[in-house]
């Protein structure tokens, strides 16, 4: 079994990512789709867990379909 190592990084609306800090997760407010889409082409290589929030996601359906993405998950609204 391999390991994978990296980060985690939290996309989206500043208000709802502020308690993924304490977790650990780098943050990445964004907002509106051209401020989602340029963090998310901006993300450093070590990041390998994307926390998005719901709109933020709906801002990123093409990418969030390329196999070669980080793992994403959408926090519930």
């Amino acid at each position: 079994m391999s390991r994978r190592e990296g980060t985690v990084a939290a996309v989206g609306s500043p208000s709802l990512l502020e308690g993924y800090r304490l977790a650990g997760a780098g943050l990445y407010p964004a907002a509106g789709a051209a401020d989602v889409r340029a963090v998310w082409a901006g993300l450093p290589d070590s990041v390998c867990v994307v926390l998005l929030t719901p709109d933020a996601a709906a801002h990123l359906s093409d990418e969030l379909a390329d196999p070669a993405s980080p793992l994403t998950v959408v926090l519930p609204s």
